[in-house]
């Protein structure tokens, strides 16, 4: 795929807008009525229902995604989503799109609601006779026209039966006449606890010479799926009148990294302002930085004590006291975090940040005597009611590991894993179910990681290079990541054929931005 901020040629702008709108003409010359009306259906809340309903051609369409900023010659994923879910896959070759490359950025890039995806998912589950069954039960509220699937969902949309938060009347139907589908249902339900941002991937090349580590083929949709439950903090120490009372999960409120944050009323303007986290504390908070170098059997991660170094350097500079644990044994890692787990200073604190450089898989860590730590398991020490002082503040999570041994097309890869028949499980529960924890991971599943064997990993120097940078700036922390993830989704190997993308997934409810420093910052 090119780079997601070139144009389509490389003559004038004119000439690359008509390329791009006789791209969409192509596309629009394969898709028939059906699949417009489909269009139609997943662009409901994106663009005004008067301009779809006066729809009867996928160009049609198209020129109401340009008019509302949602499709571009720059950016034209919002288009590739659509044509996936459609499965126009084929199509996707016109955009510049593979189906695999929409897929890996579809957790994280996704326009079209969850809601509006599961109505979607349940018309193609209900056929001619499921429908029929279905307009029997409902006869008296329908009207006397013939219907798709999907016309009827939309029309019980449309009637206030169903929303987002209102399945019942869809429950029911579905209990009665398709029951499989209440697997979507539910799934719909967990699904709306969770959003995992990620930013476009832009691949314009430079070279790179560097070790590799890895990450499982692990379905990236997976990950939001089922976060196990557990009773809040807040929920154990509200008062009788349950005002700090909350229920499961919080929900994730963003789409894209940077409107990520909750939101709160302006008094004075009557308008909303995110919510930003407190950080005005005696101190800042505790950074602890596990750095594993030498192991029993793998090999030694050269390069890693660059990452241990910039990350000590930086975490000061943002006022943070740093510990660095070297070449740390199970029984050892289990002393870190207890150790942290009961420190008294988060009490006094703004934050906490817990960084791991290492070898790893599938959702796990090794320790230096290579015992494989489950992320979550780390993660589970810091949650509200395991470490009460610092409930209700942000707690980052920055792993520079190897998590799989799924390896892309290439030469001399040094990898930091072993047994690469055994499967991949899923990241589902590398994240606690509760709020205010941010985990970021060097790659997405399926895709390589980048350790120079001198100058550290991309990931870590990225990240804080792009904090020395930002932070000044005032960016929150997601926006930071936003540009991590474009600076090193830009870089490839030696070779040229070897990319890497991060990936964060956080409960964060509002934004994080740190104090700038007094003090200039020299790396």
């Amino acid at each position: 795929m090119k780079s997601q901020g070139q144009h389509w040629c490389s003559s004038s702008d004119k000439n690359c807008k008509v390329s791009f709108r006789e791209k969409l003409l192509i596309i629009d010359s394969n898709l028939g009525v059906q699949d417009v009306e489909n269009l139609k259906f997943l662009c409901v809340g994106l663009v005004p229902n008067k301009k779809l309903e006066k729809s009867s051609s996928a160009s049609d369409v198209f020129e109401h995604l340009l008019a509302e900023d949602l499709l571009s010659e720059e950016d034209p994923f919002f288009l590739a989503e659509l044509l996936y879910i459609i499965r126009q896959k084929k199509l996707l070759q016109h955009l510049n799109y593979t189906k695999e490359e929409v897929e890996g950025l579809l957790p994280t890039r996704q326009r079209v609601s969850l809601f509006r995806n599961l109505l979607y998912e349940l018309s193609e589950g209900i056929d001619s006779e499921n429908l029929k069954d279905m307009i029997f039960l409902l006869k008296d509220s329908l009207p006397k026209t013939e219907m798709t699937s999907l016309s009827f969902l939309a029309f019980l949309e449309k009637q206030g039966k169903i929303d987002e938060d209102n399945l019942t009347c869809l429950e029911d139907l579905c209990k009665t006449v398709v029951p499989k589908l209440l697997r979507n249902i539910e799934k719909y339900k967990r699904e709306k606890a969770v959003q995992i941002v990620t930013p476009p991937i832009d691949k314009e090349a430079e070279s790179y010479q560097g070790e590799e580590e890895l990450v499982s083929q692990t379905d990236v949709k997976t990950f939001l799926e089922a976060l196990p439950q557990e009773e809040s903090w807040q929920n154990k120490h509200a008062g009788s009148n349950g005002n700090r009372a909350t229920n499961g999960a919080p929900s994730l409120v963003s789409r894209g990294m940077q409107g990520a944050s909750a939101n709160t009323l302006n008094s004075e303007t009557g308008t909303k302002r995110a919510a930003v986290y407190r950080m005005n504390r005696n101190h800042r908070g505790l950074c602890v930085i596990v750095n594993n170098h030498s192991f029993t059997s793998l090999k030694d991660r050269r390069g890693t004590h660059k990452d241990a170094e910039i990350l000590s350097h930086v975490f000061q500079w943002l006022g943070f006291t740093v510990h660095i644990h070297n070449n740390v044994t199970k029984g050892e890692m289990e002393e870190v975090l207890q150790e942290q787990k009961c420190n008294p200073a988060h009490a006094d604190g703004d934050c906490f940040v817990f960084c791991i450089l290492t070898h790893g898989k599938f959702g796990a860590v090794y320790s230096s005597d290579e015992a494989l730590i489950p992320i979550r398991e780390i993660m589970s020490h810091f949650t509200a009611l395991q470490c009460p002082r610092l409930a209700e503040k942000p707690k980052l999570f920055f792993i520079q590991a190897c998590q799989g041994e799924e390896i892309q097309p290439s030469v001399s890869i040094e990898a930091d894993a072993l047994n690469p028949e055994q499967p991949p499980t899923s990241l589902q529960d590398s994240i606690p179910a509760e709020a205010d924890f941010l985990l970021g991971l060097a790659t997405v599943p399926g895709y390589v990681s980048f350790r120079h064997v001198e100058e550290g990993s991309w990931y870590i120097q990225s990240l804080c290079n792009h904090l020395k940078k930002l932070v000044p700036r005032h960016e929150d922390i997601l926006s930071i990541l936003t540009a991590v993830n474009n600076d090193v989704s830009r870089r490839v190997d030696k070779q040229g054929t070897k990319k890497q993308m991060p990936q964060p997934a956080f409960t964060l409810r509002k934004k994080l931005v740190f104090p700038v420093p007094l003090d200039a910052l020299s790396l």
